[in-house]
């Protein structure tokens, strides 16, 4: 895995991983706290049951 900041190959047990460095980490941290990251919007509305309900099936009868 790279380091997201600089690129540089991080080990998984590595002590600031996913970071290569404390300065990467605390570069990251300063990123989030001055907004450059930003969270998009959720997958499911808030509110939104897990499995939603299926429609029920339309009427298409026809009148000849």
């Amino acid at each position: 895995m790279k380091c997201p900041i600089c690129k540089k190959p991080v080990e998984t047990g590595d002590a600031d991983f996913p970071f290569c460095s404390e300065r990467c980490r605390l570069i990251d941290l300063g990123n989030w706290s001055a907004e450059k990251y930003v969270i998009s919007t959720p997958l499911r509305p808030v509110g939104e049951e897990q499995d939603p309900q299926p429609l029920p099936p339309s009427s298409t009868e026809d009148d000849d």
